[in-house]
């Protein structure tokens, strides 16, 4: 019988968990103001090594983005750490953090779209009254 989820994928699940519970509780006592930011997922190496973090920002400039992956990079060890205490695993992954701008672009191009179709519609009711 075949397993429903290999080890990485739960591996990944937990680690995008306890993560999330751990900017949200312990990183932002120690940073202080954080933006709104959300783990949109986390991708783990086959050999479990690595884990690569893809978080999301709303309600901030591209400045202060950079300066928050800036900081996330630099307390990668902090978060590791504490990360180690909650998994049960003889080995804990690196982990790497990146800017994930799919949502973002998405309300962009949603937003784009509803512009045109607007533009559209005005188009044709002007057309319209012209007849």
């Amino acid at each position: 019988m075949a397993r429903e989820f290999s080890r990485t994928d739960r591996v990944a699940q937990q680690i995008h968990k306890e993560v999330a519970s751990l900017l949200q509780n312990e990183y932002k006592h120690r940073v202080g103001n954080l933006p709104f930011i959300t783990l949109s997922d986390v991708e783990v190496s086959r050999d479990l090594a690595h884990a690569k973090i893809f978080i999301t920002f709303y309600n901030s400039d591209e400045k202060e983005t950079k300066a928050q992956m800036k900081q996330l990079g630099e307390n990668t060890g902090f978060l590791r750490s504490l990360l180690a205490k909650r998994l049960r695993m003889r080995a804990v992954p690196h982990l790497h953090f990146f800017e994930d701008k799919s949502i973002t672009e998405g309300m962009r191009i949603s937003n784009l779209v509803s512009e045109t179709i607007a533009r559209d519609k005005e188009r044709s009711n002007n057309d319209d009254e012209q007849e």
